[in-house]
């Protein structure tokens, strides 16, 4: 997908989740929204380099959203809500192998008790799929998830495997958006009970994949498969 326009600053913090305080190029300090509901370990450390598109809406309280960060090795996207957007192009134009040459693909479908970010179709042929948005890259260099405690990720994991005994093909789908580590797993020191939830997902028959994604100032693209 292509990026809004962005402009550079330098972060200065990140604080109250949803706020980031950050020096632009003119040496001007703006508040920005920050677009991520996790903890950012690894990627929001002051001093890096950062990366906000402007909604260019003056009625708006925060101009500003906080997209990239860069750690000194690569571009990071912190925006969570990207992942769901290049998750929905890639799968509409077949470039996921597992997930590809469905007729339809549809955004926000529900499923018991949940609501699932895609749902694929052939007809009744059915895949629900939920993308989740990795930043975390952990103390063993592997790209790894949840960052924070998720109860919300866990309750998808037993929604997927619900729909797995309906019948339907389910499937989580982690965009990982960062290039400085190998390999991919759940955070089980940080979340265990999403660790046990995934373990058990897997063994139900919820597939997983996991893709990089290449991030630049201009475009980000799921670009190949974690193995």
């Amino acid at each position: 997908m292509t990026l809004p326009p962005v402009i550079f600053g330098t972060l200065i913090k990140r604080y109250k989740r949803f706020l980031a305080d950050v020096e632009l190029e003119d040496g001007n300090v703006i508040t920005a929204h920050c677009p991520n509901t996790g903890r950012m370990t690894t990627c929001a450390e002051p001093g890096w380099r950062v990366a906000l598109s402007d909604s260019a809406n003056p009625k708006r309280k925060y101009r500003f959203t906080w997209e990239l960060v860069h750690n000194g090795d690569c571009w990071i996207c912190v925006n969570t809500g990207r992942a769901n957007q290049i998750a929905f192009e890639a799968v509409s134009n077949n470039l996921i192998p597992g997930l590809s040459g469905y007729a339809e693909v549809l955004r926000e479908q529900t499923f018991g008790n949940s609501r699932f970010d895609l749902l694929l179709k052939n007809g009744d042929d059915l895949c629900y799929v939920e993308v989740k948005n990795v930043t975390l890259l952990a103390y063993d260099g592997c790209y790894a998830f949840p960052d924070a405690v998720t109860e919300r990720g866990t309750k998808h994991l037993n929604e997927l495997i619900k729909v797995v005994k309906a019948g339907h093909r389910a499937a989580m789908l982690y965009v990982i958006p960062r290039s400085d580590g190998s390999g991919f797993r759940s955070a089980h020191e940080i979340d265990p009970q999403y660790a046990d939830a995934l373990e058990a997902a897997t063994a139900s028959g919820v597939e997983v994949h996991a893709w990089l994604a290449e991030v630049t100032p201009k475009e980000i693209y799921l670009s190949e498969p974690v193995v």
